[in-house]
């Protein structure tokens, strides 16, 4: 989906149209979410600090986030891809894999599949989506991205190739920004300069991640499109509009964030056994810290002792602006859970 959380807020109240805006955060605190492409142009970005944003954009509209709007659209959404396959992989809210090599409509065309459905979902929901053609998972991915908003890109078989050499680094999908700088260092800057190195030479630069730039600089992605995918943690987080100092205060704080979790493990039937605290400190360092339970932590007053026990061992003075806590180790390896990680936004 194009700019999803901004784009159902600016259908759903029409005077934030062609607007400036960002989901998420003030003017103040917090973190963007999602910013409307009007945004975008002035360089705000998702996970972009809203100070930073609003530096960049003073005309920049705060919008807080209706998280229950976007699942039901986003459902909306999953419901026009069943229409055509059963082989649909949720990645998030807005974004999908879909192998409709076999499909429950009489096309054979990848391409026309790929336009009725961004046609389906522009008639039943009022937004546009953007989607990538391809033989495998990652050239889908990259196409996907190549001409956004309402974007539709095909790379055929004999274009694999030469679309991979000819796109940059960082635009290739699993390399990070650090990764990406650090290639640029090496001189490596294209497909065509990733291609160059042996798998051999990039294991030894990158670890076991180099086996996987290897392949995706040769065009070789064998994953398939998996509907059943193990949902692995469960985490929810919350910045908060002033920082706070006061031990009492985070611990009440923590406390809402560990109910929450709770009821979802409790709505689920799903529970873990490794709980990770993560705290944002006001200079923006952050740390992590976690701690596995002999057994699953399948009741309240169990989770509530780790996650206090994991604020205690937090033995630092600066002021607090975001706190979060995750659960890790599931029990649900014979699940069928359609989405890799959950995470819950307070």
């Amino acid at each position: 989906m194009d700019a999803f959380y901004a784009s159902v807020e600016q259908r759903d109240f029409p005077e934030l149209m062609d607007k400036a805006i960002a989901v998420g955060g003030s003017k103040e605190r917090g973190v963007v979410m999602t910013a409307s492409y009007q945004a975008r142009k002035y360089g705000v970005r998702s996970a972009m600090p809203s100070a930073i944003a609003y530096r960049k954009c003073p005309h920049l509209i705060f919008v807080k986030p209706r998280f229950q709007v976007y699942q039901q659209v986003s459902k909306q959404i999953r419901e026009i891809f069943f229409r055509y396959t059963d082989l649909v992989e949720p990645l998030s809210l807005d974004e999908a894999y879909l192998d409709v090599t076999e499909n429950k409509t009489s096309l054979n065309s990848a391409s026309r599949i790929a336009r009725e459905i961004k046609n389906d979902i522009l008639q039943e929901t009022s937004l546009t989506a953007s989607a990538g053609v391809s033989v495998n998972k990652f050239l889908a991915k990259v196409a996907s991205d190549y001409r956004k908003p309402n974007g539709l890109s095909v790379v055929l078989p004999h274009q694999a190739q030469g679309f991979i050499e000819s796109l940059e680094v960082d635009k290739f999908h699993g390399i990070g920004k650090v990764t990406a700088s650090r290639m640029h260092e090496m001189g490596i800057h294209s497909g065509a300069d990733l291609k160059v190195f042996s798998e051999k030479k990039l294991v030894k630069l990158f670890g076991k991640n180099g086996r996987f730039y290897h392949q995706i600089a040769h065009g070789i992605d064998e994953r398939p499109v998996n509907p059943n995918r193990i949902r692995k943690s469960i985490s929810t987080e919350t910045t908060f509009e002033q920082d706070i100092v006061d031990p009492g205060t985070l611990r009440s704080e923590l406390m809402k964030i560990a109910r929450k979790i709770m009821d979802w493990m409790e709505g689920h039937e799903t529970y873990g056994r490794t709980a990770t605290l993560k705290v944002k400190f006001n200079d923006f360092k952050q740390i992590t810290r976690s701690k596995t339970h002999h057994g699953y932590i399948d009741r309240f007053d169990i989770l509530e002792t780790i996650a206090c026990q994991l604020q205690e061992s937090v033995d630092d003075p600066r002021p607090v602006r975001l706190l979060g806590l995750g659960i890790s180790n599931l029990n649900n390896q014979n699940s069928r859970d359609q989405v890799n990680q959950l995470t819950l936004n307070l």
